[in-house]
């Protein structure tokens, strides 16, 4: 009874999110304010619903009922009740679902808040997020219904959820990840319904910006995540693969980064405007070009659903539509979207302007490499790779020149700024960031890359710093009473600087002082690496809830003394007859001790793999920093303020 109910549920959101995306524009192109005042319970309604069919899927995993194809595909009786409820979103259909409830919950945000913004833009804002949800409420009835029934035929257990799933991981980084995703589709509502209307000035963009910057927020930690998860879970040991669903998640981030700055300059000077519609746009476009990556089955990862080719030409079509059609209305109100505010070549204006062209080359540079090989092989050119050596050389350059720009803006006034100002500080701040960097280069022996992002990263902090100071120590009520009264603002935009330095210390120290060895390694056996010593002390074989598993334990020692003692495993699934590997990790904040286990080799001895990574966990830190300051920003007291107060 409960798939019936869910699919039915499914059917009558489809039917009010119709309601919504057609009904209260008909009342605004008519003048009928009972139509137009439609778009807020019909987003109710159509929420309501939606929640109502996840729920019924939810108990339909958690009671096991394997009469639902979805269920029995994904799910196994021995299967934790914590990784039942995350099973959910373990394939294609059901995360499609959850990414259909994320976006009616957004929905459901924006109509909450509606009466902050004028009373013209609200509900088209709405009835455009309703286009977005007939979209993938379609998708979801007509290609990916989770609600599919296997009667009468009903296995007498389910086929296990993947191994590779079953972790906290999936609880966490998905719905995050897809908050992030969808939460785009609001600053793309704001920019269509801004063209709609005609309302095309600035303000338009201040009602977007805190929305904006939420939703970078979460794909900030749902990409923190992410790399965290497959840092431990692979047993590799590696944070970043340029893997194509990777980089899917990726390039909206970077067009987002570059959405917030061109928000906060049409914000203030009412330039940027068509640059900012724009990058609305193509930050959304980006969500659902990674949706199609994902969902296609056109690439092989370990992301990926690898689901029906149909499927991808149906998220293509929708990309069509909607971002075809929101481009179509962008041409036809181009003119009126036309800046005519100037500024100069030293004004804040002019160095956001050249950071936002910096993201957008990064932006296109990862498209670029993620696409390529899909259009040579499409073209029948044969099968090629892009990997590591083409993104790092291409993207690293560039990606240091923008954090040296970074650092400038906020020094900076808009329209204009004297050099002599830039000069000073700069100046001051390029002596000490080079001397700093080459003193730990000297000490630590590494090579001019490290050098150059080390520097790079000093430079950074010393300008934020000296910002700060400046904004803090003028006037004459007191550092403490001027730095209470500076914005959220700031603070975020500051914090989210600070932790894009975290990242880029984090990145560069574990690329240049990390150490590995593959060992063949027995009980009783003992390996030094970086100072450590590994002792191999045993085996054994343990029985989990739904594996069994091979469970070594190794007693780590330095300088004679017991520091960290880890058990990695070697997993067996028999319902899928799989093998998984569970690294052992050690955390620190300046180092992480990592153990995995191979293949066995004899009766006795293992192939094992030992790291020692190098400050690893700033690479997370300064996610979570960066994820902190977005939400800071979407916090500012100022947009809470309802229209025109």
């Amino acid at each position: 009874m409960f798939p019936e109910i869910g699919q039915f549920s499914l059917i009558l959101s489809l039917f009010f999110a119709l309601s919504l995306a057609s009904v209260p524009l008909i009342g605004y192109w008519k003048g009928n304010r009972l139509l137009f005042e439609t778009a807020r319970p019909l987003t109710f309604i159509m929420s309501a619903l939606v929640l109502v069919s996840f729920v019924t899927l939810s108990l339909s995993f958690l009671t096991d009922d394997f009469s639902v194809l979805y269920v029995s595909q994904n799910s196994n009786s021995q299967l934790p009740v914590w990784y039942k409820f995350s099973a959910l979103w373990g394939g294609h259909e059901g995360s499609l679902l959850l990414w259909v409830l994320i976006l009616s919950g957004w929905c459901s945000a924006v109509a909450l808040k509606i009466r902050t913004f004028p009373e013209d833009i609200g509900p088209v804002v709405l009835s455009v997020l309703g286009m977005v949800c007939v979209g993938f409420l379609s998708f979801l009835l007509f290609t990916s219904s989770p609600f599919a029934r296997l009667l009468p035929d009903v296995p007498a257990d389910g086929g296990d959820l993947n191994p590779l799933l079953q972790d906290f991981g999936l609880i966490v980084h998905p719905p995050v990840l897809y908050m992030g995703y969808v939460g785009f589709s609001v600053a793309f509502a704001f920019a269509v319904a801004a063209l709609i209307t005609g309302n095309l000035n600035s303000s338009w963009a201040r009602w977007a910006r805190p929305w904006t910057a939420a939703s970078w927020a979460f794909l900030t930690l749902g990409i923190t995540l992410g790399s965290w998860w497959a840092y431990y879970e692979l047993g590799w040991g590696g944070w970043w693969f340029w893997d194509p669903v990777e980089n899917a998640s990726f390039m909206p981030w970077l067009a987002g980064t570059a959405l917030l700055h061109s928000l906060a300059v049409t914000e203030k000077r009412g330039v940027f405007k068509s640059w900012t519609v724009l990058l609305a746009i193509f930050t959304f476009s980006l969500s659902l070009l990674g949706a199609f990556l994902v969902r296609s089955g056109v690439l092989t990862s370990v992301h990926s659903f690898a689901a029906d080719p149909t499927r991808g030409i149906f998220i293509l079509a929708l990309l069509l539509v909607l971002v075809g059609g929101s481009l179509l209305l962008y041409a036809i109100r181009a003119a009126e979207v036309r800046s005519t505010v100037s500024f100069g070549v030293t004004g804040r204006e002019a160095w956001l302007l050249l950071n936002n062209i910096l993201l957008t080359v990064l932006t296109l540079t990862v498209l670029l490499g993620t696409l390529y090989p899909l259009i040579f092989d499409a073209l029948g050119l044969g099968k090629i790779s892009v990997g590591a050596p083409y993104f790092n050389s291409v993207f690293t350059p560039i990606a240091l020149l923008l954090m040296v720009f970074m650092a400038i803006g906020p020094l900076s006034k808009w329209h204009h700024t004297k050099f002599r100002v830039f000069f000073k500080v700069c100046s001051i701040s390029a002596f000490i960031a080079t001397f700093s960097a080459g003193l730990v280069v000297y000490c630590y022996g590494f090579g001019f890359i490290a050098w150059l992002s080390l520097a790079v990263a000093f430079w950074v902090v010393f300008l934020s710093f000296s910002d700060w100071f400046g904004k803090v120590s003028a006037g004459t009520k007191g550092i403490i009473p001027r730095a209470r009264q500076l914005p959220r603002n700031y603070y975020g935009m500051l914090l989210a600087h600070l932790g894009m330095v975290v990242t880029l210390v984090g990145i560069v120290l574990v690329s240049v002082n990390s150490h590995e060895s593959m060992l063949r390694l027995s009980p009783g056996d003992r390996a030094t690496i970086a100072g450590y010593e590994f002792q191999f002390d045993q085996m054994e074989q343990v029985k989990g809830p739904n594996y069994v598993a091979s469970k070594g334990q190794f007693t780590v020692y330095k300088a004679g003394n017991a520091v960290a003692v880890l058990h990695p495993e070697k997993r067996f699934f028999s319902t899928r007859q799989q093998v998984m590997t569970e690294a052992a990790l050690d955390a620190g904040f300046t180092r992480d001790l990592y153990v995995s286990l191979g293949e066995r080799l004899d009766d006795s001895a293992w192939s094992v793999r030992i790291y020692v990574k190098s400050f690893v966990r700033w690479i997370w830190l300064g996610g979570l920093m960066m994820m902190t300051g977005g939400l800071l920003a979407a916090l500012d007291k100022r947009y809470r303020k309802r229209a025109g107060v």
